[in-house]
């Protein structure tokens, strides 16, 4: 990310981004995004869906989404995953995902409140 500064207005522009991009990460939300970053989950796909999520949430600048990384999960060939925690304690497991089928689960599921059930391998109360 090698964006030429051209005045403080524009740092300021990058300042305000990076506490967004860093505010995603921190403190409780109304919603959780846990995306499984084992060994197998990365080399699955697990960090372009980790940057798809980011660059989507970017988007939504006001939602209350927190975004985390965990180990695996133990299924390896459903990688790569992620957990939806909802404020509710409901919890959705979405597996084999892809960048498609990621930008549509926190659009409709995480920022639209409609889980995508023909993505969810498991859910929890």
């Amino acid at each position: 990310m090698s964006k030429k500064i051209r005045s403080p207005k524009d740092l300021a522009a990058m300042r305000e981004q990076a506490k967004r991009d860093l505010e995603v990460r921190s403190g409780p939300k109304e919603t959780q995004i846990v995306v499984h970053m084992g060994t197998c989950g990365i080399a699955a796909g697990a960090r372009e869906v980790l940057s798809e999520i980011v660059d989507e949430l970017s988007k939504a600048p006001d939602a209350e989404v927190s975004l985390r990384q965990t180990g695996c999960r133990g299924l390896c060939d459903r990688e790569p995953m992620m957990t939806v925690k909802q404020a509710s304690g409901q919890e959705f497991l979405y597996g084999s995902l892809d960048e498609r089928k990621t930008r549509e689960i926190v659009r409709e599921h995480v920022l639209g409140g409609k889980p995508l059930m023909n993505y969810v391998i498991k859910t929890q109360k």
